[in-house]
């Protein structure tokens, strides 16, 4: 994970870094002593975690988190348990006080990390699949619906169809579930691909896909209704 340090106390951000430097899994971009220096490396979007004090010169770590519309996962380093509330206000991962010890350190990166798998997880990366002898790249962005029939899946793209012998199991499993949606036992599709909903369908293109009776719930909880 790309991370940083904000901390205009120099002796904390030196143990922080050493501590980042312990940690194999950790990539420092850089660190700053104060949100303003930091703004363009935060911007640049490539920041996955970020280390934060609050109290600082100009801008504080708060209004810093305020300000950016794309927010890394947040762990705030502070002297000043008082700014706790406020701070989960904003979706802070983790709030640690000074001193720091190495052991909060990585108990705090460790969850960071498996709340960063989660998300590469499910933002809707590339995959392969098996079809006819051929590894073939599926985009999500591309995939209108997945049909199964007996034992193997027709994936429905914008381009082609691919027959795919893979379980409807492990295909939930890989697509991002924030942007696809199990409608029946035998169909999974693409939120954004619904162009209307009956009682009992989904159309997309000129395909009428059955709605499921035990999956209506769900379908009716995942979309937005004006």
């Amino acid at each position: 994970m790309n991370c940083i340090v904000i901390d205009d106390d120099t002796l904390c951000r030196k143990v922080l870094n050493d501590y980042i430097g312990q940690t194999e899994f950790l990539n420092q971009l850089g660190e700053f002593e104060t949100p303003v220096e930091a703004m363009n490396t935060l911007i640049n979007g490539q920041v996955d975690l970020l280390f934060l004090d609050i109290e600082m010169p100009k801008m504080t770590g708060i209004d810093l988190i305020k300000s950016l519309e794309n927010k890394p996962i947040t762990v705030l380093i502070t002297s000043h348990e008082e700014f706790a509330v406020e701070a989960f206000e904003y979706n802070v991962m983790d709030y640690i006080v000074k001193p720091v010890s190495y052991a909060r350190f990585f108990k705090a990166v460790n969850r960071a990390q498996e709340l960063h798998k989660k998300h590469v997880a499910t933002s809707g990366d590339e995959f392969f699949v098996k079809s006819s002898g051929t590894l073939v790249k599926i985009d999500p962005k591309k995939l209108l619906w997945v049909e199964a029939l007996e034992n193997y899946m027709v994936f429905n793209t914008i381009d082609k169809k691919h027959t795919v012998h893979v379980t409807m199991k492990a295909l939930e499993e890989k697509l991002p579930a924030n942007e696809f949606i199990r409608v029946h036992r035998s169909f999974i599709v693409r939120k954004d691909k619904i162009e209307s909903i009956t009682e009992d369908e989904i159309i997309i293109g000129n395909k009428k896909i059955p709605v499921g009776r035990t999956y209506k719930k769900e379908l009716a909880n995942k979309i937005k209704l004006l």
